[in-house]
């Protein structure tokens, strides 16, 4: 039952309620101090344990931990084998590393229009977009909702294409009933402290192919690999050989116990994230001015932004600046990532995906995270309210 306060006039905040932020209790702090007092502060167990934690969460035979979720990105690529003259499929709204660890690769990014409901690319642009070129697809799950990969998959299959799932925000979704980390050919999570469960920094790619997994090893650390069977020589105990250009992208054992700390938390946290998006819901259905997140049928999110869109003739910029007025931290995800110089310098063509432009111009992410309490959430649809008012 969503519960919701009838309040006609509120105090305006005190404090500034941020967009997203951690969660942390002191069994997450003693689980990294006990990690400091012990002989392994990295290239310890911690690691192994988060992974093993994480694969059994999500239903994946192996998971990789790395350093960020930009590097598990960049170890995704490399693993899929893009190399130079290699295109790949990606949204342009998303943060800025989903292409980035193309271009990292020395491959093409090529962006693909969203659906304007899901806001999550549109397999029909994909198909579009599939030259002889194409080696993969990078899917994100914008706001916490699974891209469609049933469809995505079958694109994947019958073209020959590697299907990686950027599930940054979406830990704990699933998508026609399973989990998200099973689905695609590689999926990376990230546990920056906005994210469901964070890490501080750090990231994972979850798979189920034995030859991605070690790949991605390999990639993580050096390109050195210390398995006799790997090896193409050995020189007794102490040999290693370095087989790749690879990087330290290793994460550490203090972010790993943390992470194992915070993934007991996960679906608790999903689920206070599910009842605060159900409470905006029910205040903003009935509001002319704004447009609440729609649910593919299939999708289930785990509500890592909750975005609404403000109808055409609302001046976005003078709401976004009267709501921060009331202590509102409200955000916009994401600039269309072709837009930014850097790509424009590549000579990316501006406004070249109709829906995302549109979308980029109306979207504002609102508070939300699990430490909210119900206040917090009546705070926020009251400034709205007024500011739609207004």
């Amino acid at each position: 039952m969503v519960k919701l306060l009838h309040c006609h006039h509120r105090p305006k905040r005190t404090s500034f309620l941020p967009y997203g932020k951690q969660s942390i209790d002191e069994d997450d702090i003693q689980a990294v101090v006990n990690v400091l007092r012990s002989d392994f502060i990295t290239q310890g167990p911690s690691i192994e344990r988060f992974e093993r934690k994480i694969a059994e969460h999500v239903g994946a035979k192996y998971v990789v931990a790395f350093c960020n979720g930009t590097a598990a990105l960049h170890g995704a690529c490399f693993a899929a084998g893009i190399a130079p003259g290699d295109e790949v499929i990606t949204t342009p709204i998303t943060f800025v590393a989903s292409s980035n660890c193309v271009l990292y690769s020395g491959g093409t990014p090529i962006f693909a229009d969203i659906r304007p409901d899901t806001y999550n690319i549109d397999p029909d642009e994909v198909a579009r977009k599939i030259t002889p070129k194409t080696k993969a697809i990078i899917a994100v799950d914008f706001s916490g909702q699974p891209a469609e990969t049933d469809r995505l998959s079958m694109l994947a299959h019958d073209h020959g294409l590697v299907l990686i799932q950027d599930a940054a925000h979406s830990i704990g979704a699933s998508f026609g009933g399973r989990k998200v980390g099973s689905l695609a050919d590689m999926t990376m999570f990230s546990f920056h402290p906005v994210k469901h469960i964070t890490t501080g920094e750090g990231g994972v790619i979850a798979t189920n192919s034995e030859e991605y997994r070690n790949r991605l090893l390999m990639f993580r650390s050096h390109g050195v690999t210390k398995e006799p069977e790997q090896m193409e020589r050995n020189d007794g105990p102490w040999y290693y050989e370095m087989q790749t250009l690879g990087y330290n992208y290793r994460m550490t054992d203090i972010q790993a116990a943390l992470g194992v700390s915070q993934m007991d938390k996960l679906d608790r946290f999903v689920a206070r994230r599910r009842e605060i998006a159900a409470q905006y819901n029910q205040a903003f259905s009935e509001n002319e001015g704004i447009t609440i997140p729609y649910q593919h049928p299939a999708a289930e999110s785990s509500w890592h932004l909750y975005v609404i869109r403000w109808n055409q003739g609302t001046d976005r910029a003078k709401a976004f600046e009267e709501l921060r007025s009331r202590n509102i931290g409200v955000h916009v995800h994401y600039i269309p990532v072709y837009n930014q110089p850097y790509y424009r310098d590549l000579g990316y063509e501006q406004k070249q995906c109709l829906h995302a432009e549109a979308y980029y111009e109306e979207a504002m992410c609102l508070p939300l995270f699990p430490g909210m309490t119900d206040d917090d959430v009546q705070d926020v649809i009251y400034a709205i309210k007024e500011v739609l008012r207004g």
